[in-house]
């Protein structure tokens, strides 16, 4: 049984294509034609606004299209409902929409602003780039009997886009950034027998259909492995100019979830409508919250092109550091290092 979590794959697939694009949009002495090319004009440069333009619309009608005819369109049509999966996946699948849509404002952004648009256009274009983008997809979805139109993804994007919007218009910059990690760890390769006993069923299997196998896979989809982060820059927020605290040490709170093998209940079916339940004393679900330090790779001082570019790409990740954990079981946990 396939479920909707795995439709983000092809979400982050377009935020990945993007990434590489957008981090160039940085400001840097014109050494070279190719630097000339992708340092940030002090006036627009209308070629390069409408070239741009240009791209993002036929990006966006192909990335529509595929999803409506790989995706959509193995499931029947409805006439548009909504759909309340609030609790779904422990939340892990709106902390994931949180993150997507920040990252798409933030690189939509960064993209404009390569343009020559103002700062503060180009953060509104990124705010309403992530916001439609996200919603196109809600709008599929409330044509799909499968699911429906969520207000709690709206909400989720929205906030998501928010925060990117926000803090542009009242820091000019990033004080804040939504990160991710991931670090699938080993399962018991346990069969499990279905409730009627006719069947048995490998966890890993279980595992591994629900959230894939390969490191992209693991890294975007793997709800029991996945964390999201909010990393906020202590320095930034110190006043003294002449401090000698650290420009790019961070305090991170991080949103994750364990034994996480269905929507709202470990149930699932095979191909010969064998039905599993996990035993719920063994594989108690439940919801995580971690408080670590980070480092905020953009702030490092660099001043090779290729470096400021691999760091902004790596700035999306949290650091691996010590951890504190609280969970919904009433536990608190210490990881000496934690990714």
């Amino acid at each position: 049984m396939r479920f909707k979590n795995n439709k983000m794959k092809y979400i982050y697939t377009f935020l990945l294509l993007t990434l590489s694009f957008s981090i160039f949009a940085q400001d840097e002495q014109k050494v070279s034609k190719l630097e000339r090319l992708l340092t940030t004009p002090d006036t627009l440069n209308k070629a390069r606004f409408w070239t741009l333009n240009g791209t993002l619309a036929t990006g966006y009608t192909g990335v529509v299209i595929a999803l409506n005819n790989v995706w959509y369109a193995q499931y029947p049509r409805s006439r548009f409902h909504t759909f309340n999966d609030m609790g779904e996946w422990e939340d892990m699948d709106k902390m994931g929409h949180l993150f997507t849509a920040y990252m798409e404002s933030k690189l939509s952004a960064q993209m404009y602003r390569w343009t020559g648009l103002s700062d503060k256009k180009s953060a509104y274009a990124g705010f309403i780039l992530g916001t439609v983008f996200q919603s196109t997809l809600e709008t599929l979805d409330g044509f799909s009997e499968q699911w429906g139109w969520s207000w709690g993804d709206v909400g989720f994007n929205t906030l998501g886009s928010g925060i990117y919007l926000g803090q542009h218009l009242l820091w000019k910059e990033q004080r804040l950034h939504l990160k991710i990690s991931s670090w699938r760890r080993p399962l018991d390769d346990r069969m499990i027998t279905s409730t009627n006993g006719l069947g048995t069923y490998s966890l890993v299997d279980r595992r591994n259909e629900l959230y894939g196998t390969n490191p992209a896979e693991i890294l975007l989809k793997d709800y029991n492995s996945l964390t999201v982060w909010a990393s906020m820059n202590i320095h930034a927020f110190i006043k003294k100019e002449n401090t000698k605290f650290p420009k790019w040490l961070n305090v991170a709170v991080g949103y994750g979830a364990e034994n996480v093998y269905g929507g709202f209940e470990n149930l699932w079916t095979d191909d010969l409508n064998n039905e599993y339940a996990l035993n719920k004393t063994d594989f108690p679900r439940y919801r995580q919250v971690f408080l670590s330090f980070d480092v905020d790779l953009t702030r490092i001082p660099v001043k090779k092109k290729w470096a400021k570019t691999l760091l902004a790409t790596l700035n999306i990740l949290k650091v691996p550091a010590p951890a504190l954990e609280f969970n919904t079981q009433g536990k608190t946990k210490f990881h000496y290092i934690y990714f």
